[in-house]
């Protein structure tokens, strides 16, 4: 199977200024993605998809191609991952390339290895699904999830599990936000990552960080340390 790492890293961040290129660690945020990638060995090609030439210039020292700049619509604030993805393989099309399978990857993806990406291709490529998604168990039973009432006060959202013990109720899971294996031709027909072919790909909460926030690249220095005894 001939697989394309697609990074999507948009310029602008405005929570977190110029954080895809950001120094995390002693690196810039987005050679963590680039490395595990390419580390990886099981791509064709590791592209870095970007309306930002100082983005494009830093993914080329770290070994990836910029084969060609995102366009304004692709990286508008309504724009999607889909739509990004959609602009790259279209883009290669052009280019007379094609090919089977992609890798959507987050740029800001540090406790990323090039072993759990092969690991999540050997399944992607033997099970015969249409994609693969990594997810993160909830450590506590969504079923017994409380909501804010208009009044003020607090309510289960399915009562109906108000007395059912945590242990009895199915674990639920949520999107990692790291990064989705595709097959080309479903994900053109369906504009999603996410069908009723995906398989999971479960990931332990030490391995995942939402890096939003001021707060959460702290936590992700954390676990970073923690996992590389940095």
């Amino acid at each position: 199977m001939r697989v394309v790492a697609i990074i999507t890293a948009r310029g602008g961040s405005k929570r977190i200024p110029r954080k895809n290129i950001r120094d995390f660690m002693g690196r810039p945020m987005i050679d963590y993605a680039i490395r595990a990638a390419l580390g990886s060995r099981i791509f064709e090609e590791v592209m870095v998809s970007t309306d930002s030439e100082e983005i494009a210039a830093a993914s080329k020292q770290s070994g990836a191609e910029v084969p060609f700049m995102r366009s304004g619509s692709a990286s508008s604030d309504l724009a999607t991952t889909a739509d990004a993805i959609c602009e790259v393989l279209e883009n290669y099309r052009k280019l007379g390339k094609s090919f089977d399978g992609f890798c959507c990857i987050y740029p800001c993806v540090p406790l990323l290895s090039a072993d759990i990406l092969s690991d999540a291709f050997g399944r992607f490529a033997s099970s015969g699904c249409d994609s693969l998604v990594p997810v993160v168990k909830y450590s506590h039973p969504i079923q017994r999830a409380f909501e804010l009432g208009k009044d003020g006060f607090i309510k289960y959202r399915e009562p109906k599990f108000r007395n059912s013990r945590t242990q009895d109720l199915p674990p639920a899971y949520h999107d990692a936000g790291m990064f989705y294996f595709s097959k080309v031709k479903p994900f053109l027909e369906t504009k999603s990552l996410v069908s009723e072919k995906t398989i999971p790909y479960e990931m332990g909460e030490e391995r995942v960080q939402d890096i939003d926030t001021p707060d959460d690249w702290s936590m992700a220095e954390l676990k970073y340390k923690m996992i590389y005894n940095a």
